[in-house]
């Protein structure tokens, strides 16, 4: 149980300094600084939680990096769905308390849905975001497999590593379709944005969640066929 409790914290915390970021100082790419901040932000929220709770859970915070850890086995299917569980509610949580936050100070959502993801940046295609969403989860999922890995020597710096590669995915991806990587951190503010009167984003949730499915199931295919036979 205490493993669930920890990707619960640690998804929410995830979408609450991330998704908050994103609401406080925008995401237009026109405008880098907010842009900037905002792959930062994300990047540095996962870096805390990485050294918070990494030693209780792994730290995944993601059901696209739990699929990736399932089909490495190194987790089992029980806590794989307990993971995802756990996750989505936690980005439930942290969607919930920038509601809680934002409205009751009346400070302007500059991303209009809590920092949910959209299609906008790719004109509204859907194919389109649902491709850059499995090419920057395969990014983000073989990096975590890869530095995470029994024969990798980088255990001390492994939550830096996954950091960056958080920002980096983020630098790309936020113009084009807000970058998710990650179902819960897409369902928790698309579904507190729908509370809120505003359905949009749930429209194309379906992008967020399987785009970084099949991305961590790529990932996670691709480096194991690497991985065999080397010594």
């Amino acid at each position: 149980m205490k493993k669930y409790i920890a990707e619960f914290i640690g998804t929410m915390v995830l979408v609450l300094i991330g998704c908050g970021t994103a609401m406080a100082v925008g995401c237009d790419p026109m405008m880098g600084s907010g842009y900037i901040l905002t792959a930062f932000a994300f990047g540095l929220g996962l870096l805390t939680m990485a050294y918070s709770i990494g030693n209780i859970s792994g730290c995944h915070i993601n059901p696209a990096v739990s699929l990736g850890m399932l089909m490495s086995k190194k987790i089992g299917i029980k806590d794989f769905w307990g993971y995802v569980a756990s996750q989505v509610l936690g980005a439930l949580a942290g969607a919930g308390l920038l509601a809680l936050i934002f409205n009751g100070a009346g400070i302007v959502d500059m991303t209009g849905g809590y920092g949910s993801n959209g299609l906008a940046g790719v004109n509204d295609n859907a194919w389109i975001g649902l491709l850059v969403e499995v090419l920057l989860t395969f990014v983000f999922v073989i990096s975590i497999l890869g530095v995470t890995s029994d024969k990798a020597k980088h255990g001390h710096v492994a939550g830096l590593v996954i950091a960056l590669s958080l920002v980096a995915v983020h630098i790309l991806g936020i113009g084009l379709t807000g970058t998710s990587v990650n179902p819960a951190r897409s369902i928790g503010p698309a579904v507190v944005a729908g509370f809120g009167g505003n359905w949009a984003p749930m429209g194309a949730v379906w992008v967020f969640i399987v785009g970084p499915l099949v991305g961590g199931l790529l990932a996670a295919v691709v480096y194991k066929a690497l991985e065999q036979g080397k010594k």
